[in-house]
């Protein structure tokens, strides 16, 4: 393919709240053995992208350590490959990444160094697939200067996100980043395809002027000087920067047809593999409309949950409609309902944990590696 990929994946969501705080928002776990992350390297990979740079900062260690390996996703190739980008201090320059602007202004060499006439852009922390071929098709066929993939949302708060409005040749004309209250339900999805040197000029101005948010200083200041299109999807796209957002991203592949359109049907999702045993059931096991990762020994009962990779569940324990992330070990007679159980986690026998309303997120003190 034509272009390059940069994939930011560096900034932290305070509606994440307690999640975030061990993990940057692009290394989540999701859908039992996947990370954020891998649906923007995977859809890189399918559309042929061969070089692709991934911007990392906020508590990027896990992020850095899912990314050490570009084999996973195809990019380990003597063409291209995956290059990891953190804040680095310079002699001009002793900042972290001030915004997305920014982020790619202190990797410019990277963008100056690459032959490719195209770039595309995403954001770390959305699931969905995309072939950004299409895209790019679009793009060059509208002779815009840069194009916005978009989408519609129905029944979620569109103030998240950047609201649009586009005419009838599909130029966007308004644009809100998080406005207080949405004119429109088409929202941003975070992902952009601009020509290579146009995007180096942009940024350029920008690190002149001291702005730093490519959304505000570059898709909304220049919306009536530059052709700026809108390439709308109608497939299965969510973003997972809060606690309810993410619950449900989770909770939707226990649905049949989106796991059916994620991992049956071509191209596939791509993920750092774990050599571990496959789930094993004991007797007394029950297990209802749930995923359960490899590595996991199940003793009690799970209904309506996603389990990832080494949980232990111990006798009698009941879970429903619930999250438990990696390495988790519940004890006998445990009672969990409507939460989130974060990775590396003791839960103690006996313990309950349920939510009235909305989603709990359960941390407990790791005893098992403590010295």
């Amino acid at each position: 393919m034509r272009a390059i990929g940069i994939i930011l994946a560096g900034g932290n969501n305070h509606r994440m709240k307690e999640l975030s705080q061990k993990r940057a928002i692009a290394a989540m776990p999701v859908a039992g053995s996947y990370r954020s992350i891998d649906f923007a390297l995977s859809n890189m990979s399918n559309s042929h992208i061969q070089k692709v740079a991934v911007l990392t900062q906020y508590n990027a260690r896990s992020l850095n350590e899912h990314l050490s390996s570009s084999k996973w996703w195809d990019f380990g190739r003597k063409q291209g490959g995956l290059y990891t980008f953190t804040p680095t201090i310079t002699p001009d320059n002793s900042f972290w990444y001030q915004g997305t602007a920014d982020a790619i202004y202190q990797n410019l060499e990277f963008l100056k160094n690459s032959h490719e006439p195209y770039v595309v852009i995403a954001s770390g922390d959305c699931v969905y697939k995309l072939d950004y071929n299409k895209v790019l098709e679009y793009h060059i066929a509208k002779r815009a200067d840069i194009t916005v993939v978009c989408t519609d949302v129905h029944g979620e708060d569109a103030t998240r996100f950047g609201c649009l409005k586009m005419n009838e040749d599909c130029r966007i004309e308004e644009f809100d980043e998080k406005p207080m209250v949405a004119q429109s339900n088409t929202i941003s999805a975070g992902i952009y395809v601009i020509r290579r040197r146009q995007l180096i000029e942009l940024i350029e101005k920008c690190g002149q002027e001291g702005r730093h948010d490519f959304v505000r200083d570059i898709l909304i200041r220049y919306k009536n000087l530059k052709r700026i299109y809108g390439y709308k999807i109608n497939t299965y796209w969510s973003n997972i920067s809060t606690v309810e957002s993410y619950y449900q991203t989770n909770m939707d592949f226990l649905k049949p047809e989106i796991r059916d359109y994620f991992f049956r049907q071509y191209p596939g999702v791509q993920s750092k593999i774990d050599d571990l045993p496959p789930a094993k059931y004991n007797p007394g096991a029950s297990v209802k409309n749930s995923l359960i990762s490899s590595g996991c020994i199940i003793n009690g009962q799970v209904e309506n949950s996603v389990l990832f990779k080494k949980v232990f569940v111990g006798n009698n324990c009941v879970i429903k409609n619930s999250i438990i992330l990696n390495d988790v070990y519940l004890g006998d007679n445990t009672h969990i309902e409507n939460c989130i159980v974060e990775s590396r986690g003791t839960i103690r026998a006996n313990s309950y944990y349920s939510a009235e309303e909305g989603i709990r997120v359960v941390i407990e003190k790791n005893e098992r590696y403590v010295l």
